[in-house]
């Protein structure tokens, strides 16, 4: 079972992106799902999560408002619609699977995908 995160890329502050995160066999099935962030020498930090139905969503302070999860268990995708990025929003992104809305205890990583937001 694998994760993986990918839409990354380099944008302007302002702009949009969106992350979708991808599973192999059926990792999605019955978990919640988070996306968590780490930026340059800083720790890793909860981001959003989302219910194994699809139902309930959690948001950081900081993501509140600006980004939306969201998930498609048919496809085992989760997605996470950033807007009005900031230059502190840049980050390498990982999805991760099996924790609480509240972004504790996820078992299951992803290898990260790079944001960055230029000024």
């Amino acid at each position: 079972v694998q994760l993986q995160a990918s839409g990354g890329g380099l944008v302007q502050a302002g702009d949009s992106l969106s992350l979708s995160c991808a599973a192999s066999g059926r990792a999605f099935d019955n978990y919640n799902m988070g996306w968590f962030r780490q930026a340059p020498g800083k720790e890793r930090e909860f981001v959003a999560a989302i219910s194994w139905s699809g139902r309930n969503t959690y948001y950081s302070d900081s993501a509140k408002g600006r980004f939306t999860i969201s998930r498609d268990s048919a496809k085992q995708e989760m997605y996470l619609q950033m807007n009005t990025l900031k230059p502190e929003d840049m980050a390498v992104y990982y999805c991760a699977r099996g924790g609480s809305l509240d972004g504790l205890g996820y078992t299951l990583w992803g290898q990260g995908t790079l944001v960055t937001v230029s000024s």
